[in-house]
């Protein structure tokens, strides 16, 4: 099971390393999608089981995340945000 993090990776973010580590614990596989490179809806839905948005705002792109959330939403897409 792959899920797609969106978010824009922080090795110094505690909040992003433990997501990580999330993730393994619970046996799924994650990897991080820049804000400013979300790919489009139909290459999301195809890739990834699940979305999770990650924590840590501002995002390099507000709409990158918020174009990630429509495509969970409207493509059936189960989507975490914290």
């Amino acid at each position: 099971m792959l899920i797609g993090v969106v978010g824009d990776y922080n090795p110094a973010n505690e909040t992003h390393t433990t997501l990580d580590a999330s993730l393994a614990h619970a046996g799924a596989a994650g990897t991080w999608i820049p804000t400013d490179a979300v790919p489009a809806a139909d290459e999301l839905a195809e890739r990834f089981a699940g979305l999770w948005i990650a924590p840590a705002s501002p995002y390099r792109s507000m709409e990158g995340a918020l174009s990630a959330v429509t495509a969970a939403r409207e493509r059936g897409i189960p989507l975490v945000g914290t």
